[in-house]
Formats: structure tokens, sequence, C-alpha cells
């Protein structure tokens, strides 16, 4: 089988008061709600942002379509022909999954999704009609089967769809198959009644993939955790701050910011080794971005000079090395 290209859809809800603070609830009017949402590939570019007034629906899927498109605009033209698009539960909405099914038509183009799905009554009459010996083992980040008593992995598809009770989801793509993962909770977690009984917390999983299985479905989907690191290292690069009351000049202020992500992302892909290609914008900064080294000029030569006692002045004189060594761009 092959693998869709690794894409996601990132998605962060931000409230913010026009100073800089977040968290509250922002009813006025005036005020800025930013909505991130970017497809990333696998070394985390962004690729689309939209901030957006306060006074705007929290899950308009009209703003889900547009930012979608503009992100899948951005891609070069041979990565568009498969893509796998991941959202949160947040984020997927029926329209935004049938938009979705609607760029699957076009020939020569594969587009999966996958997505969360609401655990709502279905799902609870669906799971409860399942027995232990319906799970599968859940695969760890190594490939490996984890203990059935701690994780479990099942599709659900054919009890929503063809049980007794007919059709669950006649209003979603006909295509669409839902996979339930099921986990120990850990300390303090909030859970709903039904997981409380059984002591089991679950999560469902919405995919147009027509093959594969559902330790497989599941076990891809999971990697989309890691654009909560987007969103966290986004908002220390600049996000998390609207700087105005002025909704332009926010809007220049994210543009920014999400440039200086990607310029962060491509120092790291392109110039950093180690410890340093892993780094998060805090760690840059600190160790290489703000460096007090000199540019001083003699022999008609610009040679940069860097503190020996710094302790990353290696790893700064190399990525220098590296970049210039780059060739220019075509």
């Amino acid at each position: 089988m092959t693998t869709p290209h690794p894409t996601g859809l990132v998605e962060s809800r931000l409230l913010g008061d026009g100073h800089g603070r977040f968290g509250g609830r922002v009813r006025e009017t005036d005020r800025v709600k930013a909505r991130h949402r970017a497809l990333t590939r696998s070394y985390s570019e962004s690729l689309a942002f939209r901030l957006r007034p306060g006074n705007a629906g929290s899950n308009t899927a009209l703003d889900h379509i547009e930012v979608l498109d503009e992100a899948i605009t951005q891609l070069p033209a041979r990565y568009r022909r498969n893509l796998l698009i991941t959202v949160d539960g947040a984020g997927a909405t029926l329209d935004l999954v049938r938009h979705i099914t609607k760029l699957n038509t076009a020939p020569g183009r594969r587009v999966h999704y996958s997505v969360g799905f609401d655990l709502d009554h279905r799902g609870r009459t669906a799971i409860g009609r399942l027995s232990d010996s319906d799970w599968d083992q859940v695969l760890d980040h190594r490939g490996r089967p984890r203990d059935p008593d701690d994780a479990g992995v099942t599709e659900l598809t054919g009890l929503l769809r063809r049980s007794a009770d007919g059709d669950r989801l006649p209003n979603w793509p006909t295509d669409m198959r839902i996979m339930c993962r099921r986990e120990r909770p850990s300390s303090g977690a909030q859970l709903s009644l039904m997981e409380e009984a059984d002591g089991w917390r679950y999560q469902l999983v919405a995919t147009n993939t027509p093959t594969g299985h559902a330790q497989f479905l599941e076990a891809r989907h999971r990697p989309h955790a890691r654009v909560e690191d987007r969103i966290r290292t986004g908002k220390n690069t600049g996000i998390g701050h609207l700087p105005s009351h002025s909704f332009a000049l926010n809007q220049a202020w994210c543009v920014a910011a999400t440039i200086a992500c990607d310029l962060l992302c491509w120092l790291r892909l392109l110039c950093l080794e180690g410890p340093l290609a892993r780094a998060e914008p805090k760690t840059l900064r600190y160790r290489l971005l703000h460096t007090a080294a000199r540019l001083v000029r003699g022999q008609r030569k610009r040679k940069i000079r860097i503190p020996e006692t710094w302790p990353w002045a290696r790893e700064l004189e190399a990525c220098f090395l590296t970049v210039f060594a780059l060739p220019p761009p075509a």
C-alpha cells in the first residue's frame, strides 16, 4: 500500500484582548480572535494562517475549507496528487469532510483524511455491543504491540453502517470508516459516565482510506499530536502575543510570526545537527540567535567574530559555514 504524503491540518484557538493576553472569553466585536490553521508537512512548515474578528463563529466550516484550500495551493504541484489531511475533533466538521471527499474525485488525485470523530450516543451504543475479543492491540511509536490490558483498537464501521438499527451515519460520506481506540485513563483525567463505568477512555477516528487494518489507520492518525508542538512553538515565536487593537496591524504581525516559524524550520532542517536540529525557538534564540557576535571588516573581507567562551561557539560556526555552502535558490 502506498502511504499518502504526510500532511496535517493544524488548528489552535487563541482568544486575545489586543494586548497579548489569552485565555478569557472575548465578547467585544473589536477584539481579536486568532485562528491558526496551517497545513504542515513532515518538517513542520506553516503553509496557511488566518486571523478572524472576535465575533466570528468558533467552528465555522467555511473558514476550515478556505484555509485548507489556501494551504494545499502552497504545496508543490507534484505533492498535491496524494494527500493525507489530518484534523482533530474540534476542526472536523461534516462540511469539511464533504469538501475533502469532493477533492478526492478529481482525476489523478487521491485525498485521504484522518479526522477526530465525536463520541456521541451512536458511538457509545456501538462500543457497548463489542466484546473483549473484538479489540486488537495498539501499536506503539516503534511499531510494537502494547499490552491489551492498557490499550486496544477496533473498527466500528460495520456496527454503525449495517447494524439492526440501520445506517447510523446517513449524512456522512458512504466511504467513511470509523476506528475506535480505548486506553486506560491517566490520573486526574476527566471521564464521562460511560468511561467511569468500565474504566476505559475512548477516542474515535474517521477516515476514507479504503484499505488498511484498524491498527495501522489508528497509528497513522496518532502523529497528528505533533501539531500541538507546532502551535506551542508558534506562540513562542510571536503568534501568542498580538500587539495592537488594530486588526490590520495584528494581521501583519501574524504574517511576520509565521515567516519566522518557517525560517526557524528551515534553519533546523538545512543548517543544524544533533540536539539543535530538534531544538525549540526559545533554545535557538538563547544558544544561537542572541549570541553577542560581531561583524568586522579587514583585508577586503568580512568576518564574524564569535566569543570563544560561548558554550555553543562551535555550533554557531558550523551553522554559518553550512549557510555559506548552500547553493543559491533556483
